[in-house]
């Protein structure tokens, strides 16, 4: 197995987290400090630390110091455009699940009628 693939299980298993998702596409917004992100995200401050700091080590966030804050960014923007086409994908699954539960209740519905 080649490196590249043994990280990008490691940053799939990161990003597997609807918490950790919710932060990041928080922080795609703009960089942002624990008590904030806490605050918007209506989790607790230890949480998003703890959460951060997974983010971290996987190298898709990084803090930078201003002074007294310490603010979180995304380390590369395009981890959002990887979680956009995911959605995407997702959605249009939905949308054919969707269809096809359609179709089957047609279906059922044409059977019981006859």
């Amino acid at each position: 197995m080649d490196e590249i693939t043994i990280l990008q299980a490691e940053v799939m298993r990161t990003l597997a987290n609807p918490r950790r998702l919710d932060i990041i596409h928080r922080l795609a917004m703009e960089p942002c400090e624990v008590g904030r992100l806490a605050e918007e995200l209506g989790m607790s401050q230890p949480n998003v630390s703890q959460h951060l700091s997974v983010l971290r080590a996987t190298g898709i966030v990084e803090a930078e110091r201003d002074g007294r804050e310490v603010r979180y960014r995304l380390v590369d923007p395009d981890v959002i455009v990887a979680c956009a086409m995911m959605r995407g994908v997702l959605q249009r699954r939905l949308s054919r699940l969707g269809r096809l539960s359609s179709a089957d209740d047609i279906a059922t519905h044409l059977v019981e009628t006859q």
